[in-house]
């Protein structure tokens, strides 16, 4: 079985539309995940959408943790964020290995913006980040942090390393898959990657069209 897996914390700018959307792309663009869950502590009813509860307080990009739980999935599993917007065809995506979004700031740094594993072998990533929440959520418990900010991708990327993990960047298994989002020209595609304060419903064009759309 091949899942996306999205997190929806409540409380911040996302709400229910963001996962509606972000599925319907899924569906229409990556059809070879035959499932579609999303963590959340919210009341989600979405029609082809299996919502999980998030069984932690862990604040913010924090809850992403919660989608490497033992048992959570089977087979083939990508971690997909919610402000992701599909083009085009992406069914790259739902092949088996390991493999990550490279950072687009810092090269050999792993993004969890798009992150895939199977089955339960990131299930160290849970425990070990379970066993001390609030140890890696302070900042510098993964010593210097590139980009200054420290968030979830910080400890997986650390945690990964510390453990001899490491994966494949999505940028070089599909070169042409990944685009990140350019207000200056209107095509992007086929999976739109947004970085900083841009977002799919502040952005313009056919990316903002395809992910509005019915």
């Amino acid at each position: 079985m091949t899942t996306l897996v999205t997190v929806l914390k409540g409380g911040g700018r996302y709400d229910a539309t963001w996962v509606e959307r972000l599925a319907r792309g899924v569906r229409r663009h990556a059809p070879a995940f035959d499932r579609i869950l999303c963590l959340t502590d919210l009341p989600l009813e979405i029609p082809g959408v299996e919502r999980v509860a998030l069984r932690q307080g862990w604040p913010a990009w924090w809850a992403k943790m919660e989608a490497f739980r033992p048992g959570l999935t089977r087979g083939t599993t990508l971690l997909c964020d919610l402000d992701t917007v599909f083009t085009g065809p992406a069914d790259a995506l739902a092949e088996p290995g390991l493999a990550a979004m490279e950072d687009y700031f810092h090269k050999d740094r792993l993004s969890s913006a798009l992150l895939r594993w199977d089955g339960d072998d990131l299930a160290f990533l849970h425990a070990a980040f379970a066993a001390e929440p609030e140890r890696w959520m302070a900042a510098g418990s993964c010593g210097p942090v590139p980009n200054g900010v420290h968030g979830d991708q910080v400890v997986i990327d650390h945690l990964m390393r510390r453990a001899g993990v490491r994966p494949a960047f999505v940028q070089r298994l599909y070169p042409d898959l990944l685009d990140f989002y350019d207000p200056r020209r209107a095509e992007h595609g086929p999976v739109v990657i947004f970085i900083g304060d841009a977002k799919p419903d502040t952005a313009t064009g056919p990316v903002h069209a395809a992910w509005a759309e019915p």
